[in-house]
């Protein structure tokens, strides 16, 4: 049974707003940091993403600190890792947090919803920072992850209730393999 409790991402355009505002619509706790100033790809974020800002307008000092508090983190691409989602996985593996690559050019929208089930379920993540490209690289991930996460957390599966909102899901281990890091303990 996978118990995901909170989302949290850096607030910048395409995949880590995809994560914000999945979490919004289905009521979950969600967070993370942002760089001095509110700084993204578009301007300033806007203040209904409730985001804490870090002392530095550095996106890298962001990103750390968002692979940093969370469980796991998941970097949802169309093909390799360039740029930030490519330091995403560096401080993943710098820190040994577990992490998540799902390259949707190479899985179908439920071979991926099913590897990220299995990768909740197996490293028990409570807290999931989602990363990838920003809309200006990639105008089409915004919507991608927001399929993704709707196929994997809301289809079929229950939304939990109650006093802190959480997603309970169940799953059954995946037969394919995927680019996943392990947390080292």
């Amino acid at each position: 049974m996978i118990r995901l409790e909170k989302i949290i991402s850096g607030g910048q355009t395409g995949a880590d707003r995809a994560g914000l505002d999945f979490a919004i619509d289905h009521k979950m706790d969600y967070g993370g940091w942002v760089p001095k100033g509110r700084k993204t790809e578009d301007g300033s974020l806007p203040l209904k993403y409730h985001l804490q800002e870090m002392p530095t307008r550095d996106y890298a000092m962001r990103t750390l600190q968002n692979v940093l508090d969370s469980d796991g983190t998941v970097i949802v691409s169309h093909g390799f890792l360039t740029g930030g989602s490519a330091l995403t996985r560096e401080f993943a593996l710098k820190y040994k947090k577990s992490w998540l690559h799902i390259d949707l050019n190479a899985l179908s929208l439920p071979d991926a919803a099913h590897m990220l089930l299995h990768w909740l379920e197996e490293k028990e993540i409570r807290v999931l920072n989602i990363a990838g490209p920003k809309a200006g690289k990639d105008p089409k991930i915004y919507k991608a992850v927001l399929r993704l996460l709707q196929e994997a957390l809301t289809d079929s599966h229950v939304l939990g209730s109650g006093k802190k909102s959480c997603v309970k899901l169940q799953c059954t281990p995946s037969s394919k393999p995927g680019s996943s890091g392990e947390k080292q303990k």
